[in-house]
């Protein structure tokens, strides 16, 4: 009869592998936090009459929010002390649409073409 030999759970080997596993999970954690906040995948989600048209940061804390809430918009001040509505809008305003953003193979190939890079 053989006896087995067991490694050490506290082994050198074994701990490197479990904080290299901890690392890549909270990682993989803080990657996937990023993209939700960069691409408005989370946030809070209205019923369709209560939306945020636009956004404009007047300081590192401060913005100003065009709210549409059915067919009015109302101008709302955010800051460090809570929000503050503006003035409701007697006319709405008519925005432009975002451009599109342009696609990753094409911008890739405009830095590319730059003078100095090589190509």
């Amino acid at each position: 009869m053989g006896t087995a030999v067991h490694a050490s759970p506290l082994s050198v080997g074994s701990l490197a592998e479990l904080t290299l596993s901890l690392l890549l999970i909270v990682g993989l954690i803080l990657a996937i936090s990023w993209a939700m906040k960069r691409f408005r995948l989370a946030g809070p989600r209205g019923r369709g009459d209560l939306r945020v048209l636009d956004q404009l940061a007047v300081g590192p804390r401060d913005r100003i929010v065009l709210v549409g809430i059915g067919a009015a918009q109302v101008l709302i001040g955010i800051g460090s002390n809570g929000m503050v509505a503006l003035t409701p809008l007697a006319t709405p305003i008519e925005l432009k649409p975002a451009p599109a953003a342009p696609v990753f193979a094409d911008r890739l190939r405009e830095l590319m073409k730059r003078p100095g890079t090589g190509a």
